[in-house]
């Protein structure tokens, strides 16, 4: 059994969201602040049946509870009063094609009688009691907001609670509810948090294996755990008490020995009783309490848990929590039919090839499990892992992908961009396959930045720090602005991934302009000055302004206004003419020796004789392109920015207006 689809409705910034998973591992990338803890908070809440606060509604569904109010005093019936009121809600639906066989606990959410249909959906609800509408509305009224939220802070616990129910895929009307233990033995649901304290020395380094092999003994020690589990919990807990025997023989053999020394202080008298001692020793307590992780090392020394580098003591914390989950899983008296592990940022202090290894491998973690210790039966487990590492989001098949966006003009709220849906589409498949590539060799971060500037080559990505920070007008060094590299021949394959992230992006190219020549081999279009050219080669040009031919009409492009040059979140910016210069580049360097003349030596100031000896100067640098960049980033930095970069950098800073509903009404 497996969950296909996740909705999530009023919860923090997952106002109303879905997301498919897929059946092994659902990676979630996204900037900071998008809902990505939020998605397995909530699973953690309903899980655990860890009750709700006001704060964790959405700041949306507030103002409902108003509009309940109001509705509840103009004495309106408890049917509407119950719809207008929020609840956190998630709904999952699951395909059990695999326990068709087998229904077991799987039975009290398969309500329709539809023997061809593989599917059930279960929703899962924290909502208002039955029955408590007049308690929970007791002494309201709707004068003052804030001390509606003030009340409602205190009665949400005390009223709300938790509902199940199983809702037949085909009618939506037909429901049944169900225990909340059901859901439990149905899936089961495990977390490895972000917040793993391997570097805090304060805590005993005993305590992070100890506990996981003590949870694993414990495991093993079940009625319901297999038998090979159990028969090795067994063995170590008859050596435990063989040592207690001993133990408790040594310690009355020496009590006795004292005896005759407390006879002297009187002891025992006529009421008191003879003693003897009891050591009781648990299995269990000794693993968690006195187990330490430890390294061997030549000569016979062994380094403690804490000598090994953080890295390493993540990963093993890592695999030891998988295989305690797995053993959990095993021993649990009715075996689950599906299980969910959360990994939050497996990434922390993983260095960059561990942290791809860890993703392309962690399945065959499961796979190995279940071939090895649970008798080739599958173990059918979804992996939900939230990440921050480029390392591991380039890395993950592209199809496991969710992309978290939060945004909103009245309140903030989180979008969930499913790359398996939309770049599955036939017509976007070259696309798709040049992208993972790309991102899988480069590691670019486009995943996780507030905004991006897609350059020609290593010239422009030398000096795009000092283009920014010369730009007093502009805010980019605030914020976390992606760079990246791709050349003017491929930029058209990012345009719509970039217009599905919704990340504002600048397209730095060049005009490229060339002039017919006469070959042996017939007509050639050579490159040339912009002043006598008559095509671009810029493929990038071409599909920007969704040109057919391969040699665009180079008048057409240079007389395209500020709004042809915007398309959604993406602005191109190519070589324009340099303001009192009267002349435009080709290339940047060309652009940067006509915003720069007096560095290059050149006595032109404009004009066509400052165009075309900008040209001759920059092929000098064809070869030598980084060279170039390096002297003017670190060498010499007294000098103008092109303008045609420079207008781009400050459309690229503005801001859109991203209000957000205050929040002063629930603090």
């Amino acid at each position: 059994m497996q969950i296909e689809k996740i909705k999530i409705e009023n919860f923090r910034l997952l106002k109303n969201v879905s997301l498919s998973l897929q059946d092994k591992t659902t990676v979630i990338v996204g900037r900071n602040n998008s809902g990505k803890t939020s998605l397995t908070e909530i699973f953690r809440r309903f899980s655990k049946r860890d009750k709700f606060k006001l704060e964790d509604f959405s700041l949306a569904s507030l103002s409902c509870f108003s509009k309940a109010l109001k509705a509840k005093l103009d004495e309106r019936n408890d049917s509407l009063i119950r719809r207008l009121l929020p609840s956190i809600n998630m709904s999952l639906l699951i395909d059990y094609s695999d326990n068709k066989d087998d229904y077991g606990v799987l039975s009290n959410f398969i309500i329709d009688l539809d023997e061809n249909i593989e599917k059930a959906k279960i929703k899962i609800s924290y909502r208002l009691q039955d029955g408590k509408i007049d308690a929970f509305f007791s002494d309201l009224t709707d004068k003052n907001t804030y001390d509606l939220f003030e009340v409602l802070r205190e009665r949400i616990p005390m009223y709300y609670d938790f509902e199940i129910i199983a809702i037949d895929t085909q009618d939506s009307t037909n429901i049944s509810k169900t225990e909340f233990e059901n859901y439990k033995r149905l899936i089961r649901t495990d977390f490895i948090n972000a917040q793993r304290w391997l570097d805090d020395e304060t805590i005993k380094e005993n305590d992070v294996l100890g506990k996981v092999l003590s949870s694993i003994f414990s495991n093993a020690s079940k009625d319901s755990a297999p038998d090979e589990m159990q028969k090795k919990s067994q063995d170590l807990d008859m050596v435990v008490k063989q040592i207690q025997t001993t133990v408790d023989s040594d310690f009355n053999s020496k009590v006795e020995a004292l005896i005759p020394a407390l006879e002297i202080m009187g002891y025992p008298g006529l009421s008191d009783s003879k003693f003897t001692t009891k050591t009781t020793f648990d299995a269990k307590t000794i693993i968690e309490k006195n187990t330490k992780l430890l390294y061997e090392k030549p000569h016979g020394i062994n380094l403690p848990e804490t000598y090994n580098g953080l890295g390493s003591r993540n990963l093993i914390f890592i695999l030891f929590h998988l295989f305690d989950y797995f053993r959990q899983f095993q021993s649990d008296e009715i075996q689950p039919k599906n299980h969910v592990i959360f990994i939050e940022e497996p990434e922390a202090h993983l260095h960059p090839q561990m942290q791809e290894v860890f993703i392309r491998k962690l399945y065959e973690i499961a796979d190995t499990f279940s071939k090895q210790l649970n008798n080739g039966k599958n173990w059918p487990v979804q992996f939900i892992v939230t990440t921050h590492s480029t390392h591991i989001a380039n890395e993950a098949d592209f199809e496991s992908i969710r992309y978290f966006l939060s945004k909103g003009e009245n309140e903030l709220q989180t979008y969930i961009k499913d790359l398996n849906e939309e770049f599955s589409k036939s017509e976007n498949e070259t696309d798709k396959n040049f992208i993972h590539k790309y991102l899988t060799l480069t590691k670019c971060d486009l995943f996780f930045a507030d905004k991006a500037i897609m350059i020609e080559g290593p010239t422009e990505r030398i000096l795009m720090p000092e283009f920014i920070k010369k730009l007093d007008e502009c805010n980019l060094s605030n914020q976390f602005t992606s760079i990246v590299e791709i050349g003017g021949a491929y930029a058209h394959h990012f345009y719509k991934f970039l217009d599905y992230l919704e990340l504002k992006t600048l397209i730095i190219t060049d005009l490229d302009s060339t002039k017919p020549e006469k070959t042996k081999k017939g007509i050639r279009y050579k490159a040339c000055p912009v002043s006598i050219g008559e095509k671009s080669s810029n493929s990038g040009l071409i599909k920007w302004f969704k040109y057919t031919s391969n040699n665009v009409d180079l008048a057409k492009i240079r007389s395209k206004k500020t709004e042809d040059k915007i398309e959604g979140v993406r602005r191109i910016a190519y070589q324009i003419e340099e303001d009192s210069k009267g002349c435009c580049g080709r290339s940047f360097e060309d652009a940067f020796i006509i915003s720069n003349p007096e560095l290059f030596k050149i006595s032109e100031t404009e004009g066509k004789n400052l165009e075309i000896k900008a040209f001759k100067k920059a092929k000098k640098y064809s070869s030598k392109k980084t060279d170039f960049a390096i002297k003017y980033a670190y060498e010499k930095s007294n000098w103008t920015i092109p303008l045609y970069i420079k207008e781009g950098l400050l459309w690229l800073s503005e801001n859109e207006s991203n209000k957000v509903l205050s929040t002063d009404l629930i603090k």
